[in-house]
């Protein structure tokens, strides 16, 4: 992507929106458990982008989840969307990947804090694969 793009997401009810400039410092799939609780999921999946190079348009509420980390979240329905810490990500913001309008803009290149990764992670990739969940 270069400078003069866009990559667009929001939340589940729309409520929150934002844009992001040009490419990511890094996409990455975290296992951490911070990260696994805050999501209820085995794996949220960040890109990180400079502070300057994001506009958000509408309420995100704030969740301090660590001394230096914090959350944020559609005020409205509770979709993650962003995850802020100075000490580690100085004038930098991750947003949340999934929440991107087009999923295949920044596929992860890394894998971090895989050490805390579920057990049963490495078999996950062998199961059987739906285009839909049967009955949907």
């Amino acid at each position: 992507m270069q400078e003069d793009m866009m990559v667009t997401g929001g939340c589940h009810c729309g409520a929150v929106r934002y844009e992001a400039a040009g490419d990511p410092v890094y996409s990455a799939l975290c296992h951490c458990s911070d990260c696994r609780k805050s999501a209820g999921a085995p794996m949220v999946g960040w890109a990180l982008f400079p502070k300057d190079k994001v506009m958000i348009t509408g309420e995100v509420a704030s969740y301090a989840s660590s001394e230096q980390a914090t959350r944020q979240f559609c005020a409205r329905c509770g979709t993650g969307l962003f995850y802020r810490n100075e000490s580690i990500f100085p004038g930098q913001i991750d947003i949340q990947t999934a929440t991107f309008d087009d999923q295949a803009a920044f596929p992860p290149g890394i894998h971090v804090q895989y050490a805390e990764a579920a057990p049963w992670m490495e078999g996950a990739h062998e199961l059987p694969k739906f285009e839909r969940y049967p009955g949907l």
